[in-house]
């Protein structure tokens, strides 16, 4: 066998991806010491020397997968995202830039990559972006009309929640996610507006229980076709190994002179 192939086998197996996971863990927990004024002060250069270890480690890796996959490598979109993410940490001037610096922690992302459940998970997310684009835009629509009308119905009494499209759009957000919506917003509204239940309760069953549910709806369907397509392919992958065997043992039988056993 050669020796890409030898180094393409030796980077699928389980114990070498486990490793790797480790690593990426392990170095996640290190970025998060960097940000401790006691963990630097007591073991600053240990905790800097491993971090530095460890991205070594990520470029041996990726270095490795590169020459073993040769011109397939670019094909995986995974195997493109291990390359963004362990680039932003070589580049020049990462260590004295403090944005760059805090960039390092997406290092952490690389653990998607090597778990499966956790790859079907994005690919699930990535597969729903279509239909989500629609949701989006109904609810671009419905936060742009309720927008409007708070804006006329209370921007004048209260201008620092609904006093310009913006304010109100932001304060209509606030409402859907259900943060301090009664007590901060509605029920202050309701005192010089009493009928103004009539806009917030409809308002929120549209987005908080009908919209958002209907992108998680989506999220989680496209998630169970992505395991569907899945679970498939390996049933295919065995049945096809299980006839490849089959053909294997009835060519020996025929080479051996003894007569084929009747397919069924």
């Amino acid at each position: 066998m050669p020796f890409r192939a030898r180094l393409a086998a030796f980077l699928e197996r389980p114990l070498t991806r486990n490793t790797i996971t480790l690593i990426i863990v392990f170095n996640a927990i290190l970025l998060g010491l960097e940000t401790s004024e006691r963990a630097m002060a007591a073991a600053g250069g240990l905790i800097v020397a491993l971090d530095r270890a460890c991205l070594a480690v990520f470029v041996i890796e990726l270095t490795a997968k590169i020459y073993a996959q040769g011109r397939r490598f670019p094909r995986n979109g995974w195997n493109i995202f291990d390359f963004v993410i362990v680039g932003i940490a070589l580049v020049p001037g990462s260590q004295s830039f403090s944005v760059l610096r805090a960039l390092r922690i997406l290092r952490v992302l690389r653990v998607v990559s090597t778990l499966p459940r956790l790859r079907r998970v994005v690919e699930g997310f990535l597969t729903a972006l279509p239909g989500m684009g629609s949701v989006f835009l109904l609810m671009a629509l419905i936060f742009y009309i309720g927008a409007v009308m708070a804006t006329k119905l209370f921007g004048a009494s209260f201008p620092e929640w609904f006093g310009t499209l913006g304010r109100s759009a932001y304060s209509l957000f606030q409402i859907m996610t259900l943060e301090s919506w009664s007590m901060g917003i509605v029920r202050p509204v309701m005192e010089v507006y009493p009928a103004a239940w009539a806009f917030f309760v409809p308002f929120i069953l549209i987005t908080t229980f009908a919209v958002v549910n209907l992108v998680v709806g989506l999220i989680v369907n496209s998630m169970q076709d992505a395991h569907a397509e899945e679970a498939n392919a390996a049933t295919d992958s065995y049945r096809d190994q299980v006839l490849a065997r089959l053909e294997a043992i009835e060519r020996r039988l025929d080479a051996q002179g003894s007569p084929p056993r009747e397919r069924e």
